[in-house]
């Protein structure tokens, strides 16, 4: 949790025009006076600073320095996503989603994915990607569901990599191709999962050795692509 609110402190920090001011923040919240965070993040959130709503409402989703209240998270990141604030509307999505704090709405989640996803969003890439593939407020479309995956994964979303390994395994949306499909269980291996482990096992029960070691292969020069047109 305190990961979680001191990178969001940090991207304001820097992104936002009166960064200069911000430092007492980023201080206040190493030394744990959480007091100090709330009060000078929700003077610039009621300034109308997006960034700074988003972090309010991160604080009152996660009960960081705040008693938890989902209405509070709702209340600031929607203010904050009206105004495009990319990750504020990925994580209103989220809350849609879920039916966290609100009655789920995977229309209205699309939605704000949607708006954080054409600005470059990771997460809510991945999101859209797998709306389109289960077809949660969408009719079910797993060439969409890969080209947003594919936006993901190529933006480092482990998850997204998973999931385009299963997608080729298993040719949903693109052509079976068991070497792609070890390729990016591979990558996506790299944060130390184990059920991305298990599933690249059972692909391997259908590789022979030489396949497996171009999977190997292309897999390494995916990473140093970072990720950038690897199948």
């Amino acid at each position: 949790m305190k990961n979680i609110l001191y990178t969001i402190i940090l991207s304001f920090l820097f992104s936002s025009s009166v960064f200069a001011d911000l430092g007492s923040v980023v201080d206040a919240y190493e030394a744990g006076d959480y007091e100090t965070v709330y009060r000078e993040i929700k003077l610039f959130a009621e300034q109308g600073e997006p960034h700074a709503q988003r972090i309010l409402g991160l604080m009152y989703k996660y009960g960081q320095g705040v008693t938890q209240d989902n209405k509070e998270a709702l209340k600031w990141l929607r203010l904050a996503a009206e105004q495009g604030e990319a990750e504020a509307q990925f994580h209103l999505g989220l809350m849609y989603g879920t039916g966290e704090g609100v009655t789920k709405d995977y229309k209205e989640a699309l939605k704000w994915f949607r708006l954080a996803a054409e600005q470059g969003d990771g997460g809510a890439q991945y999101s859209l990607g797998v709306m389109h593939a289960k077809g949660h407020g969408v009719t079910q479309d797993y060439k969409k569901a890969e080209k947003w995956l594919r936006l993901a994964a190529e933006k480092g979303v482990s998850l997204a990599q998973f999931n385009l390994g299963w997608m080729y395994a298993n040719g949903e949306g693109v052509i079976q191709d068991v070497v792609i499909a070890h390729m990016w269980y591979n990558i996506a291996a790299r944060d130390g999962s184990e059920d991305v482990k298990k599933s690249r096992d059972i692909v391997v029960k259908q590789m022979t050795s030489e396949q497996i070691a171009k999977a190997q292969e292309l897999a390494r020069e995916c990473i140093k692509k970072n990720y950038k047109d690897c199948s």
